[in-house]
């Protein structure tokens, strides 16, 4: 039976897995842009319904919009590993 490792290194050695690793990393960066445009419009309602709020949901914003941020980033490390490995 052919090993996982075997597999990955047959792939990562052709022309189509290092397009791929580009689309991977294009796509990362659109899903966390759509990501934070959510939680961005989310935040200006809930703003907009309850301004009393504003410094927990300011706070609660911005814990998510990193979040969202550092698996973008994590999505596009592991793109570039696979286009330079």
């Amino acid at each position: 039976m052919i090993s996982l490792t075997v597999i990955l290194q047959a792939v990562a050695s052709m022309a189509i897995a290092k397009m791929g690793a580009g689309i991977g990393a294009g796509l990362a960066v659109i899903g966390a842009g759509i990501g934070i445009g959510n939680i961005g419009g989310g935040a200006v309602q809930a703003i907009a319904r309850q301004p009393e709020a504003i410094g927990d949901i300011r706070s609660n914003m911005i814990i998510a919009a990193a979040l969202v941020e550092g698996v973008a980033f994590f999505a596009i490390v592991v793109c570039l590993l696979i286009l330079f490995v």
